[in-house]
């Protein structure tokens, strides 16, 4: 079984939000598409506490997206975004979300981001977006959303190394800076897993 995870498609993350990714909105009338191709949807949700503490604004003298240490892990100080129970955390309104048959919040912890539909960035609480698709049937994920760079590429990471056979679907995706794109890209195939277009996709599902 295949399932197609939306990652983040929040008002905060495309133009004239909060952390906005240059042309994050041009990939919902493609997404919206996909989403008949497959037989479960996903979304996942940045659903921050007010004073996250990958906020830069949590951090006195520490400047918007300068890079700290946090819990061990590198943490981009990132501006405030997808706030709790604000307009930006709400999932685009052009996006169809008839098909979304769930939808996974994360960043909840207050002490430590959570770039991944699956696990906060320290791997030390899952969301149980794995333990939900395997008990489905799941076995290949195919992502789309935001960013290709950051929760693209980590929720991509970590669906490899829960075994899941996974592609992300590049033209379904827009990245904050290419260079971060382009490394994301060579690191998901090194891993095993496959970055193509749509069409490329679908076509290989139709030969399957």
């Amino acid at each position: 079984m295949k399932a197609l995870l939306l990652i983040d498609i929040q008002n905060d993350f495309v133009p004239g939000g909060a952390l906005a990714v240059p042309e994050g909105d041009a990939i919902i009338p493609l997404v919206n598409a996909l989403q008949p191709q497959f037989e479960l949807v996903v979304a996942t949700q940045d659903w921050h506490p007010g004073g996250h503490k990958s906020f830069a604004s949590a951090h006195a003298g520490q400047a918007v997206f300068s890079t700290i240490e946090l819990h061990g892990q590198p943490q981009v100080l990132w501006p405030d975004h997808c706030v709790q129970d604000t307009a930006g955390t709400e999932l685009h309104p052009a996006l169809d979300t008839r098909r979304i048959e769930a939808i996974f919040r994360k960043g909840m912890n207050p002490e430590i981001d959570s770039y991944s539909g699956f696990y906060d960035n320290g791997h030390l609480k899952s969301t149980g977006l794995a333990h939900y698709l395997r008990g489905k049937g799941v076995t290949q994920v195919y992502i789309a959303g935001l960013a290709a760079d950051y929760c693209v590429y980590f929720t991509a990471k970590d669906a490899l190394a829960e075994g899941f056979e996974t592609v992300v679907l590049a033209d379904a995706t827009r990245a904050i800076s290419e260079e971060g794109s382009a490394q994301a890209t060579a690191d998901i195939i090194r891993r095993g897993g496959q970055v193509l277009t749509s069409v490329e996709a679908l076509a290989a599902l139709q030969k399957a």
